[in-house]
């Protein structure tokens, strides 16, 4: 390009071939016409006629401009060198980018997926587990609170019937002793067991099991001549079963009590153990949840890292794409404008070496004298 600006120059200094001269055919003023068009035709038209008139030999003036055209030639295989390389570099620089642009496209597209369908559900299954885990605590607060009330309701239960069981004995204790002293009672006497046979009654009533010996006590009791022995025996006799019953009954209610509490008890230690047990998993569900959303915060920015790195890469790979084609442009600009220029150059060459060329340089040299 630097010889073409200097030919340029030159062109302007030469006087410009008179192609109205009537040696030149219709047809040769139309070549000229092409040639002059270009800058190196035009130079070397003038070059060649400035030569021959100055007494320069058409071979070494051919030499001379077969060099120029060697020149423009190396001139256009350096463009065109140029241009590979910049292809070269262009196809590197397009891989790595989509290369790039691919493997940041899959770290997106796993950071999503990883958002989506790990951390979303885990997110709502942590917090679901929470929920069971507070429902629990609740629900076994309840059932201790529940079991508390049923013992408290249950021991008020048996010292009720411990107290009616005690109640029975001692009447029946005081009928005993009572019968023990008879020998020929009195009505009063009399009146006296009967009395605590009722009492006995009252506080045995709900229990059936009692009630048979209780009813035969009491026809016993209005039917019997206390003064007769035994019958006397007879009722000592009944009084006694009734005491042994009443004593193994109370014996069960106090063996049953202590199993109950006993088994209370374990309840409750049961009870409280799930209650820590919930409590720590409470703990653990927590800082787990708390993990969690760290992780989605994390994530979440992650992703947009990653959508920034992307469209980094798609603005690079977008100014590579288009500088190239700018290249590309101004590549093929330029060799069409060599091509154009050496066609002229070729065209000029050949024009030169027709003998009317000669015939006008001798004409012009004729007509300066």
């Amino acid at each position: 390009m630097y010889k073409l600006a200097v030919c340029t120059l030159l062109i302007l200094s030469v006087t410009a071939i008179d192609v109205t001269n009537s040696v030149w055919t219709s047809h040769d003023q139309k070549a000229f016409a092409q040639i002059k068009q270009s800058g190196w035709g035009n130079f070397i038209l003038n070059f060649g006629e400035l030569h021959l008139t100055t007494g320069g030999i058409l071979a070494e003036l051919n030499t001379e401009i077969a060099k120029l055209i060697d020149e423009l030639d190396e001139e256009l295989a350096e463009v065109h060198h140029q241009y590979a390389r910049r292809t070269d570099v262009h196809n590197r620089e397009v891989n790595r980018l989509s290369q790039e642009i691919q493997d940041k496209e899959r770290e997106v597209f796993n950071a999503h997926d990883f958002y989506d369908n790990v951390l979303i559900p885990q997110r709502d299954r942590f917090a679901a587990q929470l929920e069971q885990l507070q429902d629990n605590i609740v629900q076994n607060r309840r059932t201790l609170n529940e079991a508390t009330v049923q013992r408290a309701n249950d021991h008020a239960e048996f010292e009720s019937l411990v107290a009616e069981h005690n109640e029975a004995i001692s009447a029946i204790d005081e009928s005993l002793q009572l019968l023990s002293q008879l020998e020929s009672p009195s009505l009063v006497q009399i009146q006296k067991v009967q009395k605590n046979l009722t009492k006995i009654q009252q506080s045995l009533k709900r229990h059936s099991t009692f009630q048979t010996f209780i009813k035969t006590l009491l026809e016993i009791a209005v039917e019997a001549n206390f003064a007769d022995q035994g019958a006397l025996r007879e009722i000592l006799t009944a009084f006694n079963n009734l005491r042994v019953q009443l004593v193994d009954s109370l014996n069960q209610l106090t063996a049953d009590e202590a199993e109950a509490q006993k088994d209370f008890e374990a309840r409750v230690i049961q009870l409280n153990q799930e209650h820590a047990e919930f409590q720590r998993a409470v703990v653990v569900k927590t800082a787990e949840i708390e993990a969690n959303a760290n992780k989605i915060e994390q994530t979440l920015d992650l992703i947009d890292v990653l959508h920034a790195d992307l469209d980094t890469l798609n603005g690079q790979l977008q100014a590579e794409n288009d500088d190239y084609a700018f290249a590309t442009d101004v590549y093929n600009a330029t060799v069409a404008e060599y091509n154009k220029e050496l066609n002229a150059a070729h065209q000029a060459l050949d024009l030169l070496n027709q003998p009317r060329f000669t015939d006008y340089v001798k004409s012009q040299l004729k007509g300066a004298f």
